[in-house]
């Protein structure tokens, strides 16, 4: 969960953007019927929102003095801020909470089960650059460690939340799950973002979130069988996803540029027998053996 005033950042501006322009008495208002209200908003706070706005978003909450009324400016911003559109889709309150309220059995939705207690820390160091010190559970036996993080992305991968950023230990980027977080303490320590660094490049090769620069950007070919096929065609596996020959109703192929990581290796058996692998052979073969070895579970 997010906390209270981040709940408030989100409400406030998709209240703008529904419904705007409005003056301040008619966002009270509105804000009365909020589920999560407790009480007005001071006009200091409504102030001090709109800065935090501007901060997480982006987005510009002016005011028409003419009339006395409040408005967002920029909307288009958030075209182009992708964990912006995910926060507002993710918590925005429903304008007739009754009505959804009344369908909370029947409205089920997959939560990311741990770690989304660190998101607020972390995004506040984000948002001002400065270190954090995790302490961390690792998977393997009971190792636990403490160390000193520069956080610079957060990314989503099959419902866990990850971190990547520099670790000063062991001067390198690495990435971490949120879910093995055991303590997280903002210091008062500021760096620096990387020059030119870019997150989006950084994950672009891969699916999921492990990167090895020294495996090759290589092309790899699959065949999906059936209705797999349209699915991959609606929900691709990867943004390089380009479709080369196909059966109506029998199969189709498609080509992807990537790194192959133990990553796209499961998610590819995840798929069954739905999909098969083409090329690399090498990808191929360790298909089989994952294969084989499953197979010998059941024995």
């Amino acid at each position: 969960m997010i906390g209270k005033t981040y709940y408030r950042y989100i409400w406030l501006l998709d209240t703008l953007l529904t419904s705007s322009p409005l003056t301040f008495d008619e966002i009270n208002m509105l804000w009365e019927d909020c589920p999560f209200s407790d009480g007005p908003i001071p006009p200091r706070t409504f102030h001090e929102h709109r800065k935090g706005i501007k901060e997480m978003f982006g987005i510009d909450i002016e005011c028409d003095r003419s009339k006395n009324v409040y408005y967002v400016k920029n909307p288009e911003v958030l075209d182009e801020n992708k964990l912006g559109k995910w926060l507002l889709n993710k918590y925005s309150i429903p304008k007739d909470f009754t009505a959804f309220n009344g369908l909370k059995e029947r409205v089920l939705l997959e939560e990311i089960p741990l770690g989304q207690a660190f998101i607020e820390p972390i995004m506040e160091a984000m948002l001002h650059n400065m270190e954090l010190k995790i302490d961390y559970q690792q998977y393997k036996g009971e190792h636990r460690q403490e160390f000193h993080f520069q956080p610079n992305t957060l990314k989503v991968f099959n419902r866990r939340w990850y971190l990547l950023g520099y670790l000063k230990e062991q001067e390198g980027l690495r990435t971490i799950a949120l879910d093995r977080i055991l303590h997280i303490e903002i210091l008062k320590n500021h760096f620096e973002l990387p020059a030119n660094f870019d997150a989006n490049k950084y994950f672009a090769n891969v699916v999921g979130i492990y990167v090895n620069k020294d495996l090759p950007v290589e092309k790899i070919k699959i065949r999906a069988y059936g209705d797999y096929a349209d699915y991959l065609r609606s929900t691709p596996l990867h943004n390089s996803q380009s479709e080369g020959k196909s059966k109506h109703g029998e199969f189709a192929e498609f080509t992807y540029r990537l790194c192959v990581t133990p990553e796209l290796v499961s998610q590819l058996l995840a798929m069954g027998d739905k999909v098969e692998v083409l090329e690399p052979q090498e990808m191929r073969e360790e298909m089989k053996i994952r294969i084989n070895n499953m197979f010998n579970f059941y024995k």
